[in-house]
C-alpha cells in the first residue's frame, strides 16, 4: 500500500488559536482519499483539505449511500500521536458499510490509513487534557446512475479537525414521544446519514421548548427507552449501571464499550438490558436514581441535570461533580492524556 502525499502551500495551523477550538469548526491542512472500483481500493493518497466534485446524480445525493465514523487523536507527554481502539472504529465501518450495501475495507488498509494521516497532521493535534484531534473517515457512492441498487464506486476519505471538550456543561433532556429515530432491523445502528438527518426535527423541537436533547423512546408504544440524542445512555439505580441493550436500533457506541470494560474491571454491577421509563420514573420517586448520563466520541460523557417525562421532572443536582459518569470521563481522559497508565493496553502508537 503505497501512499502518495500532496502536501499544502498554505498551511492554516498559524492562524488558529489553540485555546479557542470549538467543535467542527476548524479542519487541519490535508486529508487521507483512496478510490474504490472494478471490485478493489486504489489511488491511495493524502492531498491538501479540499471539496470533492461529485455529480448531481451519485447514490450518495440520491439515495444517502453514505456513512462515517468518529474517533480521536490524542500526544501524550512522550510527543507519540495515539488512537484509542481503533479496532472498534473499523469494525463498526465496516458493520455500517454491510448494512448499506457498500464496500468493506481491509482493516490493515483503514489502520495504515489513520495512522498515516494522524502522524501528518501531528501538529494540529491540541495538548490540553480533554481536547483532541477528532477523526472523521467518510465513504460515500460516486456511481452516477438513478437505478435503486448499489453504487459500483466509492470514495473513501479521513479528514481531521482540532477539538477542545463538547458538551461541558451538564444537558436538559425531554423524552420523544411522537417521533421514531430507529427501529430494530432498521438502519438505526449503523452510521449512516440519513439516520442523523432524520433525527434533527425532534432536537430542534426539544430545544424550543428549553432542553439541550431528547431521550428516543422505541415505537409505537414509546415505554423502552433507545439512545439520548446521539449518544449511548446510562442510568444509575442503587449501585447498579443500567444501559440499553444493543436491539439494531440503538447504535453500538465505542465508547459505550469502554465504559463497560471499565465499570466491569472495576467490580461495578452493570446490567446490559431493556430499560422503560415507567422503571426509571419509579427509581427516581424512590431516590434510588442517582445519575443519568451520555456516552460519545465527541463528549465523552455527557452530564444529564434533568430529564422530563410526561411533565414529571427528574433532577439531578449534582450532575458534573461527583459519581460514576465523573469517573469513567477522568479514567478515559487520564488515559488518553498518558496520566493514567495504559494497563489494558488500548492506546495504538501512531508513527
Amino acid at each position: 500500500m503505497n501512499i502518495t502525499i500532496t502536501r499544502t502551500e498554505n498551511s492554516k495551523l498559524d492562524h488558529i488559536d489553540f485555546n479557542n477550538i470549538p467543535f467542527g469548526k476548524y479542519t487541519s491542512d490535508h486529508m487521507f482519499v483512496m478510490d474504490y472500483d472494478n471490485g478493489d481500493w486504489k489511488d491511495f493518497r493524502i492531498v491538501p483539505y479540499q471539496n470533492f466534485q461529485i455529480d448531481p446524480q451519485s447514490k450518495a445525493l440520491q439515495y444517502c449511500q453514505c456513512i462515517f465514523e468518529g474517533m480521536k487523536a490524542t500526544i501524550g507527554s512522550d510527543n507519540i500521536p495515539k488512537l484509542l481502539r481503533p479496532d472498534l472504529n473499523i469494525k463498526r465501518f465496516n458493520l455500517s458499510a454491510e448494512r448499506m450495501c457498500m464496500p468493506t475495507i481491509p482493516e490493515d488498509i483503514f489502520l495504515k490509513a489513520l495512522k498515516t494521516i494522524v502522524n501528518h497532521e501531528k501538529a494540529w493535534i491540541p495538548k490540553e487534557e480533554g481536547s483532541a484531534l477528532y477523526v472523521r473517515p467518510t465513504m460515500f457512492a460516486t456511481e452516477n446512475a438513478l437505478s435503486v441498487v448499489p453504487s459500483s464506486s466509492y470514495t473513501f476519505y479521513i479528514y481531521t479537525a482540532p477539538a477542545q471538550p463538547y458538551f461541558t456543561t451538564p444537558v436538559k433532556l425531554i423524552t420523544e414521544q411522537e417521533l421514531i429515530r430507529a427501529v430494530p432491523g432498521g438502519t438505526g445502528e449503523a452510521k449512516t446519514g440519513g439516520n442523523y438527518a432524520g433525527s434533527l426535527l425532534a432536537s430542534q423541537l426539544a430545544k424550543k421548548k428549553g432542553f439541550d436533547q431528547i431521550i428516543w423512546l422505541e415505537g409505537p408504544d414509546f415505554k423502552k427507552v433507545q439512545e439520548a440524542g446521539m449518544m449511548n445512555l446510562f442510568f444509575v439505580i442503587g449501585d447498579t449501571v443500567l444501559t440499553p441493550a444493543l436491539s439494531g436500533a440503538v447504535l453500538k457506541g465505542t465508547t459505550r464499550n469502554y465504559f463497560l470494560d471499565i465499570l466491569k474491571e472495576k467490580n461495578i454491577k452493570v446490567e446490559v438490558r431493556d430499560i422503560y421509563m415507567d422503571e426509571v420514573l419509579e427509581a427516581y420517586k424512590k431516590g434510588d436514581l442517582n445519575e443519568a448520563f451520555g456516552s460519545g466520541t465527541a463528549a465523552v460523557v455527557s452530564h444529564i441535570s434533568e430529564i422530563t417525562h410526561n411533565n414529571i421532572q427528574m433532577l439531578f443536582p449534582n450532575a458534573g461533580k461527583t459519581g460514576i459518569a465523573t469517573m469513567l470521563y477522568d479514567e478515559i481522559n487520564g488515559l488518553r492524556s498518558g496520566r493514567i497508565a495504559d494497563k489494558r493496553q488500548w492506546l495504538v502508537p501512531v508513527s
